[in-house]
């Protein structure tokens, strides 16, 4: 009874309610709202109340006493929302995807919460040089002790605390870089492609592409259900796919070149 205390008071903060919220209307497509309530553990105007706005947000569809889930994504939570979603997961894939860069690296991070996650795990090694747009990004490296920090200006972008547009990837295309982390809106395993919600972000992740030699994708399951407007680059152009094992039924059904990509954490 007292974890269950715990976790209600722990869902009283809205943006860690409307994250497990999507947490639960992904793992069973439709979910009503007596069944939100009595996980979340708030009252019913409450979840009518998220749930208005994460459809305002193109998140999910509200339904006769309930919602479910829009596998085409239009619109993106605050990054407050997905920092909280599916945290487990991203700490595991950071750390994983940190064992992929070695000593005096070169690395570019995108701004993404997955990434930002990563850059927590690198950012006390004072051998590596960083590039990033992302500014949550930036102030993680520099209070986590990285030496060598450039950023990226260019227009910002709100919903992912970065700098976008054609600056930016004018800016990008000046350095090389041994290695580019990059989180995204959707792993599109159908078409097999990256995909993001915005132009402006897209094109600054196609140019870090550019200019790495080897790049990771960081990307927690509930990325490969769906899809999103904007096509970052094929996953050809991406060397490894980093993921938690909730993402083991749907890589098992891949071709063998794309199977090889995906490292489990």
């Amino acid at each position: 009874m007292g974890e269950e205390r715990v976790d209600i008071e722990r869902y009283r903060s809205a943006p860690q309610r409307q994250a497990r919220l999507l947490d639960l209307l992904r793992s069973n497509l439709f979910t009503d709202i007596q069944l939100l309530r009595e996980h979340l553990g708030v009252s019913i105007a409450t979840i009518r109340r998220d749930l208005s706005e994460l459809e305002s947000r193109g998140l999910l569809k509200r339904t006769h006493g309930g919602a479910t889930v829009i596998n085409q994504v239009t619109r993106d939570a605050a990054a407050a929302v997905r920092e909280t979603s599916y945290a487990a997961e991203k700490q595991r894939i950071a750390k994983a995807a940190a064992e992929l860069i070695v000593e005096g690296d070169a690395v570019v991070i995108d701004s993404g919460t997955t990434s930002l996650a990563v850059a927590r795990e690198l950012a006390s090694n004072r051998s590596l040089t960083f590039v990033t747009n992302g500014t949550d990004v930036l102030a993680t490296l520099v209070a986590g002790g990285a030496r060598n920090v450039h950023f990226i200006g260019g227009e910002y972008v709100d919903i992912n605390h970065s700098t976008g547009g054609s600056m930016a990837c004018d800016m990008v295309r000046r350095f090389n870089v041994d290695k580019a982390i990059l989180s995204v809106s959707s792993v599109d395993l159908n078409r097999s492609l990256l995909c993001t919600l915005l132009p402006q972000v897209g094109s600054v992740q196609q140019a870090m592409i550019d200019i790495a030699q080897t790049v990771i994708v960081v990307a927690d399951n509930s990325k490969f259900d769906r899809t999103a407007l904007c096509v970052i680059a094929p996953l050809s152009e991406v060397d490894y796919i980093v993921t938690d094992t909730g993402t083991v039924p749907a890589a098992e059904e891949l071709p063998d070149d794309i199977k090889r990509k995906f490292v489990f954490a």
